[in-house]
């Protein structure tokens, strides 16, 4: 707490340190404006800042400079006759760079005799009324105790829980952390995490440099039928182009990395972006003398060329380079001996690469996007740490995705019509000894896969506008299996209704049918040679969201939305000499699934979110997320039991103000049920045979999920100061995780009873078995970080 005051008094007088700073009203924000079909620029746009008498008219090249601004946040509004009404929120201006906007109006065929000016909006497709939020940078970038994180950021969106850890697994309404999709402008990813789960989607540590980013479309349900393979969410990742004035740049130091972005012109007709990430995780953890030592780097850019106004094409890429170590020079407490008995020596690399070519048309445009993704990852570990004795782990894989999308969107009249298709081949391949209790697993596997999906999506108005109706229908195929084959068997309709009661309020509902195919390291399981898991099928969720909207003109909305996902053909797999539902895993490090699949069960998770969120107004921003529900599956009884997501309760809330001289505080609270977990079975774990080999509990999945960790809460604090120089801009941070240092338990680690010299005892009662003892496993310590971004 003494270095927190201290920080907090370097901050009150960092006035003076920079006395040299610029107030002057020299910013810029400019832009151009483009029909968002045709790019077909929009001259006589009304552009307005808003509480603000500035503005402009966009010209004959749809283009427009609003300038003389003071340092801050900004929210700047569009109106045209016969367009719907945009806005772009808390837009960040400062000396050292104009703030450029690159934005797209949608037709509205009720706006062609009126235009109203200077009011905001709160956009929403017709194809996905509701579960969808959109996410600006600077939101990311400010959120208290996310740490510039997307996956942390998210938290304070209704819906979204997370396991009480330190790592990034999202799960979204119930559903598992493997069930969600990931878009970079259009190229799919497999992860955004590093150290990531394979055959699932978590890992502590984001991957995303939050300064490509411009927005984030975040759904947690109602999907397009463009996206597919995904049961619980859909992120779009919108990355910024490339300064197209002169070359700039950022540093960012902050508490586990650092990192340096470049951007600017290449031509007249070609922008680039690009960064590079550090982290100096491993000498700090050595320090404070932690028993592993994990460190990354990563790596992404941007470049992107517009041919003329009709054409323009993109290469983009995106990897990480991890590593995970032991330090075995920790002092030999009984947290970090445990630790250092179970966690394996790991790496992992991964890329993604893509191009992407769009064409646009009067009516409409065609995007062809063309991608590779790469993940290499490895594991192992000896028996007792000693390299002279048993190896337990010797893990090693390769997944590879070549991916070719096409997609055409058009307006004929006031009807939408999105349709394409897309193929990829996957291989993937494996080394796998895993020494266990009840058998080892040991096998090679190559597996190649063609993949194959068509989609179609329908929309339209009616009633003056008031009511907007979408159909979609997708259907997926591949070539592991007969039954896989058949696109005809996964088609996957999809609709959605959304009626304007008023012009502030309004009902929406969507319904659909939603395929997932299982992860490589289900599919490429094998057992003497032969893949057993033939008899996999897609997972199949049926879903239905109903909810209502109330957007005021004050940039705040209400919602309230009802949901139920139901879960079928969702794998059983065989787990330590006993069966539990894949939708139980996924939450941990290592690998997921690689293991046979011994029956298929169900599942489905309901409930209820209300959401109240305000936008910058009068330097004021908040938002309030309460969602309640129940996830529940079947288990090897035939019995619904809580899943590990089943959480029941989440309330989140997060705000903040911007006060004079660039000083802004912000702060998050949560609080969420305690998560379900299994105990373990102790009588069976503490045989000498089995903990020779697997030094931890082994669950008792006869009373799977039956206990539950108590409610966790935890309050964050940030404190932003940014210094508007002439030529740069400097924004020192100083933001406290868990400030009210709130401890909470979890599942305790079983582990031996040793006696005073620290070696293993016998049970009395039984030579086979050892002493074993419960270790409480106690987390929340208070995390505050000191970041510095200078930027130019």
């Amino acid at each position: 707490m003494k270095a927190i005051y201290l920080v907090l008094t370097l901050f009150l007088r960092s006035e003076v340190l920079f006395a040299q700073q610029s107030n002057l009203a020299s910013g810029t924000i400019k832009g151009v404006i483009t029909d968002v079909l045709s790019n077909q620029p929009l001259p006589g746009v009304t552009v307005k800042i808003q509480n603000s008498t500035k503005g402009a008219i966009t010209d004959s090249a749809g283009m427009f400079s609003i300038a003389e601004l003071s340092p801050g946040y900004y929210n700047v509004v569009f109106s045209s006759l016969g367009y719907k009404t945009n806005s772009v929120f808390d837009v960040q201006v400062t000396n050292a760079r104009a703030a450029f906007l690159n934005v797209g109006l949608e037709t509205e065929a009720s706006r062609l005799a009126e235009v109203i000016v200077g009011r905001p909006a709160f956009i929403k497709p017709v194809e996905s009324p509701l579960s969808l939020r959109t996410i600006g940078s600077t939101e990311i970038k400010r959120n208290p105790g996310g740490n510039r994180d997307i996956s942390k950021v998210i938290q304070s969106l209704p819906g979204v829980s997370a396991q009480v850890s330190f790592r990034n697994d999202i799960i979204i309404r119930g559903g598992a952390p493997n069930e969600n999709k990931f878009y970079l402008d259009g190229v799919e990813i497999p992860n955004i995490n590093h150290f990531a789960t394979q055959g699932s989607s978590g890992g502590p540590v984001g991957m995303i440099n939050v300064d490509f980013i411009r927005e984030v479309n975040f759904y947690s349900g109602a999907f397009p039928a463009n996206r597919g393979n995904t049961l619980s969410s859909v992120f779009e990742f919108n990355q910024r182009d490339g300064r197209s004035d002169k070359l700039g740049g950022s540093l960012t130091l902050g508490a586990t990395d650092l990192a340096a972005s470049l951007d600017g012109p290449l031509g007249s007709k070609t922008t680039f972006i690009s960064s590079y990430r550090y982290s100096y995780l491993q000498g700090l953890f050595t320090l404070l003398k932690l028993p592993f030592l994990p460190t990354y780097q990563d790596f992404q850019f941007k470049l992107k060329t517009r041919l003329n106004p009709k054409n323009e094409f993109t290469v983009l890429g995106l990897g990480a380079i991890d590593r995970f170590k032991l330090n075995f020079k920790t002092d030999p407490t009984e947290e970090n001996l445990n630790r250092l008995a179970t966690i394996p020596i790991s790496s992992q690399d991964n890329y993604t690469i893509g191009a992407t070519y769009k064409n646009y048309r009067s009516k409409g445009n065609s995007i062809i996007v063309l991608s590779r993704n790469y993940l290499n990852n490895g594991a192992y570990k000896f028996q007792d740490n000693d390299a002279s004795r048993l190896k337990t782990i010797d893990y090693s894989s390769q997944e590879t995705e070549n991916k070719l999308r096409f997609e055409n969107t058009s307006r004929e009249g006031s009807v939408m019509i999105n349709f394409g298709g897309g193929v990829e081949t996957a291989e993937y391949k494996t080394n796998t000894l895993n020494v266990l209790p009840f058998g080892t697993i040991n096998y090679n596997s190559k597996l190649d896969l063609v993949k194959y999906g068509v989609f179609g999506q329908v929309s339209s108005p009616f009633l003056n506008d008031k009511l907007q109706l979408s159909f979609g229908l997708r259907a997926d195929g591949n070539t592991f299996s007969d039954r896989m084959g058949n696109p005809l068997k996964t088609l996957s309709p999809r609709a959605s209704a959304s009626y304007n009661v008023t012009e502030k309020f309004s009902i929406n509902l969507n319904s659909g049918i939603y395929y997932q195919l299982p992860a490589y390291t289900v599919l490429g399981y094998r057992e003497s040679g032969a893949l057993v898991n033939k008899h996999v099928d897609y997972i199949q969720s049926k879903q239905l969201v109903m909810g209502l909207e109330y957007n005021t003109s004050r940039n705040s909305r209400f919602t309230v939305e009802g949901f139920y996902k139901g879960y079928n053909k969702y794998p059983m797999i065989k787990v330590l000499g006993d069966s539990v539902p894949l939708a139980n895993l996924g939450a941990d490090f290592g690998v997921v699934g690689n293991s046979p699949v011994v029956g298929f069960t169900e599942g489905r998770s309901y409930g209820i979110e209300f959401l109240a969120q305000q936008r910058l107004n009068k330097n004021y921003y908040g938002i309030l997320a309460v969602t309640a529900f129940r996830s529940e599956f079947v288990d090897k009884k035939g019995s619904y039991v809580p899943s590990a997501w089943n959480s029941r309760y989440i309330v989140s809330a997060t705000g903040g103000k911007i006060f004079p001289k660039n000083w802004e505080l912000g702060a998050r609270f949560r609080y969420t049920g305690g998560s379900p977990y299994t105990p373990y079975n102790i009588p069976v774990s503490s045989l000498k045979s089995n903990f020779s080999v697997y030094p931890q509990g082994i669950p008792n999945y006869n009373r799977l999920n039956s206990e539950s960790l108590g409610d966790f809460y935890q309050l964050d604090m940030r404190v932003d100061k940014k210094y508007p120089f002439r030529k740069f801009s400097l924004n020192l941070y100083f933001d406290v995780q868990n400030i009210t240092y709130n401890k909470y338990q979890m599942q305790s680690s079983l582990v031996l009873d040793r006696d005073a010299s620290g070696q293993p005892q016998d049970d009395p009662f039984d030579a086979t078995r050892y002493k074993t003892k419960l270790l409480n496993d106690e987390s929340g310590n208070v995390l505050p970080t000191l970041g510095i971004i200078f930027e130019f």
